[in-house]
């Protein structure tokens, strides 16, 4: 991975078809995902179950780009080495899952994968001033997490706040829930360079008919770079 601060579309494959996930991840690579994007949830530090390490191994041969991890879990260091041997390039942990986040993301790091960092809507930027260093990507949940298919909340004040404290720093911002054509320039324009999309970039395709997905990417990137009409 080599860091740039282009938009950058990740689809959540939350939303896509569950028994089709390997073509699901070509497809939207193949519809122009930059990224693509697990959410891993438990049924305890939020309230739903999706899927863990084993899934992901499955499949990372049908991923030919960035596997974004996004761990909703607690507790989170235990699982760390399991996820990255799956093949993960990112592994993002919640600041609020643990009383160690630095000890995580140290782990995260130690394990070869890049260390992300995720932020509740209630858990302002402050919660990550120490740890800018040992970060490589900040999630900025855009929903409380749990669900797809969630209402937009608009957090552009602490993605600025976030955007002037990285600096000059190699640090993604990622925003996570309610992205789509009209939210993609809010965030897009407070410094969010990672954007992840779940029914918005899946809604109408499939992998028998994938071009949907494609016409979603571009609406989405185009919307955050703002030649969206």
């Amino acid at each position: 991975m080599t860091f740039d601060r282009s938009i950058k579309i990740a689809p959540s494959i939350l939303a896509a078809d569950f028994a089709n996930f390997g073509a699901e991840c070509e497809a939207i690579e193949a519809q122009g995902a930059d990224w693509v994007h697990v959410d891993v949830m438990d049924g305890h530090f939020v309230p739903n179950i999706t899927f863990g390490p084993a899934m992901c191994a499955a499949i990372r041969p049908h991923i030919k780009g960035v596997m974004d991890v996004h761990l909703m879990i607690s507790p989170v260091d235990p699982y760390i080495e399991a996820f990255a041997k799956a093949g993960a390039d990112v592994i993002t942990a919640h600041v609020e899952a643990g009383p160690h986040i630095h000890r995580t993301l140290q782990a995260i790091r130690n394990a070869g994968a890049k260390a992300g960092v995720a932020l509740n809507p209630g858990t302002p930027a402050s919660a990550v001033a120490d740890i800018l260093d040992m970060t490589d990507l900040i999630c900025v949940m855009t929903v409380n997490p749990g669900f797809g298919g969630q209402k937009f909340i608009d957090m552009t004040a602490k993605i600025r706040t976030l955007r002037e404290m990285i600096g000059d720093r190699p640090i993604h911002i990622e925003i996570d829930g309610g992205v789509d054509p009209k939210t993609a320039p809010l965030v897009a324009q407070a410094g969010a360079d990672v954007l992840v999309a779940g029914s918005a970039a899946f809604k109408g395709g499939s992998v028998s008919n994938p071009a949907p997905y494609g016409e979603n990417i571009r609406a989405i990137r185009a919307a955050a770079e703002g030649t969206y009409v």
